[in-house]
């Protein structure tokens, strides 16, 4: 489907040519009707060459140019009418000057009325506006809804048009513009807008407003006919499960959970005035949003725009600024940066445009934050701009710098607690203020290593503080004499060796814990099994004991430390034996 919204000045025939292509009235009010007058947006559609096209019918008069404006903004083709025995009046002006700022740059010129009045002037005439427009050179045609004359080359020109209109992404995150919401008896609340994007089905979750709230699609319609799913680009008509249609308006969005953010600050790029030029106080258009908004100059295409309101939006969205007092599009817009920095400082708005001419703004964003998700760019509307770790975008340099910064935590550890393990992984995440993926991934980067949730430099051995060291070197030198005639907890304590510190020493490989108090010589593991070798098996804990010559107090753990490195073997029965490569 193409969506096509019209455009040009009140009575110059926009609602009687897409009847007479359509063979649908747009007029749906009855007010409108009466009056001639085209108050409210209209649909009606049709098929062109075996394309379908939906159209937007936007009034024309100067007091509804807001209207025009929530129709035409989320589209992306116009058909642009100007009426042959009139010519180009005030609001031809001020429609394409809103064409112009939102960037259309497809659609057709109709000169209609051409039964009462010769076209050619008028085809001249328009052409040579719209063509200094964004929309450039585009087919004119000569028409008169009254004869019929032309009908038929305008759709030759439609249906040409709707061949060179770009793809839509189905895939992309949905942000449904409403332009209107109402009620249906015994179906709920139901809003219509363009799907210029993504895909919708019967079933999907949708979220409206800032606060999150989540509605259900309980049936969708397009051009009057209900379907299971509808895909960009098309008119819809949205049945919503857990929303008030008098919560919802003009201008509010249904947009993909989790996918987008709403601000009420934007950096963006004038075409247009200068900055400095336009009044302060405008209204920004942006889909079918219109929202009153200060404008802050920061170069001469370069402005902030603080919104009364919080609108979902996304680096490269486009819209126009519009000074409701004369009545007059002074800029179009496109978003830069969806969450810029404060601008608190003196200087900090000439600081600003100077970032924002020279550099990328995602890449900006991420060097403020330093570590920012993958997914907060992309609902932002950029890509990743540097380097990614797993799910994070990371800014230049930071990596290296965290490499750094980790050892520099661990030597400072170290250094002021000498009897510490290291520093737990937990403080040092605390310490960085990274998520744990990135710490995991910078770790392997420092030559440092991970111990039992404790980070710790494996290539410097641990210096026991001289107290320490001259205890344990008291405990080696009665070890050396009897090995397993582990000193007693009184013993230790009265050399200053605590748990603390005993903890610190197995750490430096000089003693070894098999139980809290009872401690050996580093090599006494391996000196039992040697002794164990030349007992017969299975031996006993008492057996065990005397050929160690110790107690109970030292054999019992430290059989249990032989079971739990799978030295040796527990039966059921409490002997044991000696586990040996072949068997």
């Amino acid at each position: 489907m193409h969506v096509v919204a019209t455009a040009g000045h009140v009575d110059h025939g926009k609602s009687t040519l897409v009847k007479a292509l359509t063979g649908m009235e747009p007029d749906r009010l009855g007010e409108e009707r009466r009056r001639g007058l085209t108050i409210d947006l209209g649909f009606v559609w049709t098929d062109v060459a075996g394309q379908t096209f939906a159209f937007v019918d936007v009034p024309g008069h100067q007091r509804f140019v807001p209207t025009m404006l929530a129709g035409t903004g989320p589209v992306t083709a116009v058909l642009f009418v100007v009426a042959a025995d009139e010519g180009w009046q005030a609001q031809s002006s001020e429609h394409l000057a809103a064409l112009d700022a939102f960037g259309v740059r497809h659609g057709v010129l109709a000169v209609t009325k051409a039964d009462r009045a010769d076209p050619r002037p008028v085809l001249v005439e328009a052409s040579e506006r719209l063509a200094a427009s964004s929309l450039g050179r585009v087919p004119a045609v000569a028409v008169s809804a009254h004869t019929g004359a032309g009908i038929d080359a305008l759709r030759a020109e439609l249906a040409t048009l709707g061949r060179e209109l770009p793809a839509a992404d189905t895939e992309a995150d949905v942000r449904l513009w409403v332009d209107r919401a109402f009620t249906v008896h015994g179906a709920g609340t139901v809003v219509t807008g363009t799907l210029g994007a993504g895909r919708l089905r019967v079933g999907d979750e949708l979220v409206f407003g800032r606060d999150g709230r989540r509605c259900g699609v309980r049936g969708l319609q397009s051009l009057g006919r209900a379907c299971d799913t509808v895909e960009a680009v098309a008119r819809v008509a949205v049945n919503l499960r857990g929303l008030d249609h008098r919560d919802i308006g003009r201008g509010d969005a249904l947009l993909t959970p989790d996918a987008w953010r709403y601000t009420r600050e934007v950096d963006v790029r004038l075409r247009g005035d200068k900055a400095e030029d336009v009044n302060r106080e405008l209204t920004v258009h942006l889909g079918a949003a219109a929202v009153p908004c200060r404008v802050r100059p920061l170069a001469t295409d370069l402005a902030r725009l603080s919104l009364s309101a919080e609108l979902p939006l996304r680096a490269g969205d486009r819209g126009l600024l519009r000074d409701p007092g004369q009545h007059r599009v002074p800029a179009g817009i496109e978003v830069l940066d969806p969450r810029p920095p404060g601008l608190r400082r003196r200087g900090a708005a000439r600081a600003r445009a100077e970032e924002l001419a020279h550099d990328d703004p995602a890449a900006g964003y991420v060097r403020r934050h330093g570590v920012v998700a993958v997914a907060e760019l992309r609902a932002l509307g950029w890509e990743v701009p540097g380097s990614r770790v797993g799910r994070w975008a990371v800014a230049d340099g930071l990596l290296d710098r965290l490499v750094g910064r980790v050892r520099d935590l661990v030597a400072e550890r170290r250094d002021r607690d000498p009897l510490a393990p290291g520093l737990s992984v937990e403080s040092l995440r605390r310490e960085l203020d990274v998520p744990d993926d990135l710490l995991a991934a910078v770790l392997p980067a420092t030559g440092l290593v991970v111990r039992d949730g404790v980070v710790v430099d494996p290539r410097r051995p641990s210096a026991l503080p001289d107290s320490v060291e001259r205890a344990v070197r008291v405990v080696q030198q009665r070890l050396e004499q009897d090995p397993f005639t582990a000193p007693e907890a009184h013993d230790l304590a009265e050399l200053g060796l605590g748990p603390k510190q005993l903890a610190a020493a197995e750490r430096a490989g000089r003693l070894v814990r098999i139980a809290d108090g009872v401690v050996l010589g580093p090599d006494a593991l391996e000196t039992a099994v040697r002794v164990l070798a030349t007992l017969p098996e299975p031996f006993t804990v008492s057996q065990v004991r005397r050929a160690l010559g110790t107690t109970r107090r030292v054999a019992v753990p430290l059989l249990e430390r032989l079971d739990a490195e799978g030295r040796t073997r527990r039966a059921p029965d409490g002997t044991r034996t000696l586990r040996r490569p072949d068997r």
